[in-house]
Parts: C-alpha cells; sequence; structure tokens
C-alpha cells in the first residue's frame, strides 16, 4: 500500500476514534501489568465469544456465497468448537491452555522464520540473514520448551505493545485533528 492510500485510509477514520483506540490500548497494556490474570482471562473470554459469532455469521454466510464452500465450513465449525470449549471452560483453564498455545505457534512461527532465514543466507543475503535466523531458531527453541513460562511471558509482551501502540496512535489522533 502506498504511502498516499495509507494516508487516505487513515482520514477516514475520525481522529477522536483514533484516540479512543489509544486510550483503551493502555488502559489494555496496564491491566496486563496489574492485574495480569483477571485480564488475560477476559480477554481470552472475549476472544472465545469472537470465535463462536465468527463461527456463526460464516456458517450464515454460507447460504449467500457458497464460493469455498468446504473451507468455510470447516473454518466456521472450528471457530465455533473453539469458541464454545473457551466459553464453556473454566476462566483460569482456558486462559492457560490458550496462552500456552499462542506460545506454542510462537516458537513453531520462530522456528520456521529462522529456517527460511538461514537458506536466504545460503542463497547470497548475507551472513547477517543468517545469524538473525539462528536466533530466531534458539528462540522458537526456548518457547517451545518452556510453554508455560512463555506464556507469562507473552502478556507482558502484550502488554508492552499495547502502551506503546495506544501512545502512537494517541499522538497520530492528535495529528490528524
Amino acid at each position: 500500500m502506498s504511502a498516499n492510500a495509507m494516508q487516505a485510509q487513515a482520514k477516514q477514520l475520525p481522529w477522536w476514534l483514533v484516540l479512543v483506540d489509544g486510550i483503551l490500548a493502555i488502559i489494555i497494556g496496564i491491566l496486563l501489568f496489574t492485574q495480569p490474570a483477571a485480564t488475560a482471562g477476559t480477554l481470552v473470554l472475549f476472544l472465545g465469544i469472537y470465535w463462536l459469532i465468527k463461527g456463526i455469521v460464516i456458517l450464515i454466510g454460507l447460504f449467500r456465497d457458497r464460493s469455498a464452500w468446504g473451507w468455510k465450513l470447516f473454518i466456521g465449525i472450528i471457530s465455533i468448537l473453539a469458541g464454545v470449549a473457551i466459553i464453556g471452560a473454566k476462566f483460569l483453564v482456558a486462559t492457560i491452555f490458550v496462552s500456552v498455545a499462542f506460545a506454542w505457534v510462537i516458537g513453531i512461527w520462530g522456528i520456521v522464520i529462522g529456517i527460511l532465514e538461514i537458506i536466504q543466507a545460503f542463497r547470497g543475503e548475507g551472513w547477517g540473514v543468517g545469524v538473525l535466523g539462528v536466533i530466531s531458531i534458539i528462540f522458537g527453541y526456548f518457547i517451545i520448551a518452556n510453554p508455560f513460562a512463555s506464556a507469562v511471558a507473552l502478556w507482558w509482551v502484550f502488554a508492552i505493545f499495547a502502551i506503546v501502540g495506544g501512545i502512537f496512535a494517541m499522538v497520530k489522533a492528535f495529528q490528524m485533528r
């Protein structure tokens, strides 16, 4: 997307909406630092509700658009099952399960990205890419080897990103104004 297209898209949003988004992100980040279990549990519950509603909407959408119906049916059913499982599970169990699952996904992603970067290094991209690939594989391995510790740290990472992203959103809102 070009810079002009991004500016046009940004101008479509009212500045106050970007400001509210920034404030809410900062609040969520602070809550993740001060009350991590309750905030993470609430976010996971909202994720479960979102997946349930999204699955229902996908299945209803099959009546209007039958293209790629197999994938839509599969994704709709999986979304509904995941949403029901999260909503129906005990608060702490759902939070731990989703957190560990995210940690596993991030760990696997780190290993795959690392392998791809090492391949790029051998194809002539330079040794720097190869070093980053090795570091990515090591971090991916540590995340997979310690999924519970990684899951706890993951919420702190989300908190930092929420606070920093919220600050940037607030600055952007005042620039838009």
